[in-house]
């Protein structure tokens, strides 16, 4: 049996904002490490014996990120497949085990949410190598964390009988997420473990089962694929046949209806990071329990956790605070109240604000963007094109551009005559015209953007051209 990693990267963390946002989830962050939640669940997997390529199922609007941080790490992906709305985590499985079976007809996925911590991965391994065993003997495996207390904001599995000489155990049964005194009645019992979201099956199995239990959901996923399209490097789902899929969790959709769930114990240093709290439980401490990232200043603060991204961050005799801050966004809360974070997030939303979707600097497949200042018919960006990146080949009704080069050189295409201007260089792109801004250099190129017109918005762009097949 060859073991394939299918990484889980659609969600949207809205609980850790303001870093976690729409437009960069938690799982594409550095927020325990100096690599980001992606990365770490990649890099955990080496030194594994005969373990293959991984797999990931992602977010559309994610793709470029997700593949640039791969890249960053050296790993190429057996494939990056996109998701066009998300549809929960069956459907996602589905959509994996399908692909795995048209190239290994023996192959075993291991299912892996992109956003969780594991501190002690020779345990991990341990684990997924007493998983195999029982996946031999036609399992459908979880793992289940051995609690450390009687948290109430998962949900528990209960082991029964021991399978052979294996570490797994039958599943009794799933239960939801219970209250105080239940959890403290589990964590007493020894025979509860929180469901960690972490999968291990047979794909031939996974497909066989998924067709018993939730038919509609594998058919929806098999025309999903067969009429899918490649993208560049990457694999598009057909969206008519991905909406009309049901949306529905693994377990709810399988495991808690097949009859050959099995459940491993794993005792592996495991964290969801489902809040800013969770962050200060796993984090490194002072002597007065606080955790600290950034240019941080502390007085007489005791068991916060303060976090500073662009500015320094200075707190003074306060206790039990969560302070995160951002170029545009400051969240101060009691720590006792981090799960309440999504209600911000909820409010933008409703009122319309782009703080709960992007950052001040935004990711773009060429680079990114940065907001500097704006007002009455003008905006301030700053802009960095990659080394041999360009634009989309496009033009705005309602504003004209001019660029002035900080760094690197840029060829400019404008109304089909291109010139290349270098450092503290400028340019001018009237109102209506169309033009291209490319790096054909070996450095990265910087540039200031002045924007002037009646309206600013990202979504006064036509497209005529594109290399990235955005629409």
């Amino acid at each position: 049996m060859s073991l394939h990693p299918v990484i889980l990267s659609g969600g949207s963390g809205t609980r850790l904002w303001p870093l976690s946002r729409a437009a960069l989830p938690k799982q594409l962050l550095p927020l325990a490490s100096d690599r980001t939640m992606l990365q770490e669940t990649v890099i955990r997997l080496g030194g594994m014996d005969e373990i293959g390529a991984p797999l990931v199922i992602c977010n559309n609007d994610h793709r470029f990120l997700i593949a640039e941080q791969l890249r960053e790490i050296g790993v190429q992906p057996l494939g990056i497949f996109l998701e066009p709305i998300g549809r929960n985590t069956a459907p996602a499985a589905a959509v994996a085990a399908l692909t795995l079976l048209g190239r290994d007809p023996d192959a075993v996925m291991l299912l892996l949410p992109a956003d969780h911590l594991i501190n002690d991965v020779p345990a991990f391994h341990a684990a997924i190598t007493e998983g195999m065993k029982a996946v031999a003997l036609g399992r459908l495996v979880t793992f289940g964390i051995v609690p450390d207390s009687a948290h109430t904001g998962y949900g528990y599995i209960q082991r029964g009988a021991r399978l052979g000489d294996t570490a797994a155990h039958e599943v009794a049964r799933f239960v939801e997420k219970p209250d105080a005194e239940t959890a403290g009645q589990f964590l007493a019992s020894g025979d509860y473990f929180w469901n960690s979201g972490m999968f291990l099956f047979s794909a031939r199995q996974f497909v066989e089962e998924l067709g018993l239990y939730r038919p509609d959901i594998l058919a929806a996923c098999q025309r999903a694929l067969e009429a899918g399209e490649r993208d560049l490097d990457f694999c598009r789902l057909d969206r008519a046949a991905f909406d009309a899929c049901p949306s529905d969790s693994i377990d709810y959709a399988l495991m808690e209806r097949t009859l050959k769930a099995a459940v491993v114990p794993a005792e592996i240093g495991w964290n969801d990071i489902g809040a800013w709290s969770a962050l200060w439980d796993v984090g490194r401490k002072d002597a007065d329990d606080n955790v600290v990232r950034g240019d941080v200043y502390l007085d007489g603060v005791k068991g916060s956790y303060v976090r500073a991204e662009a500015r320094m961050v200075a707190a003074i005799g306060v206790e039990n605070l969560l302070i995160v801050e951002t170029n545009d966004a400051v969240l101060v809360a009691d720590k006792s109240r981090a799960q309440d974070v999504k209600k911000v997030v909820d409010y933008l939303k409703r009122a319309g604000r782009s703080e709960y979707e992007f950052h001040t600097r935004v990711f773009r497949p060429w680079g990114w963007y940065e907001g500097i200042d704006m007002g009455e018919r003008f905006q301030v960006k700053r802009i960095m094109v990659k080394p041999g990146h360009k634009l989309s080949l496009q033009m705005h009704h309602h504003r004209a551009e001019h660029w002035i080069v900080v760094s690197g050189t840029a060829r400019v295409t404008r109304d089909g005559q291109e010139e290349l201007i270098t450092e503290n260089q400028s340019t001018y792109i009237p109102l209506g015209t169309t033009h291209r801004l490319e790096n054909p250099g070996k450095v990265p190129l910087h540039l200031i953007e002045v924007q002037s017109g009646s309206y600013l918005g990202e979504d006064d762009i036509v497209r005529f051209e594109d290399v990235y097949k955005r629409g």
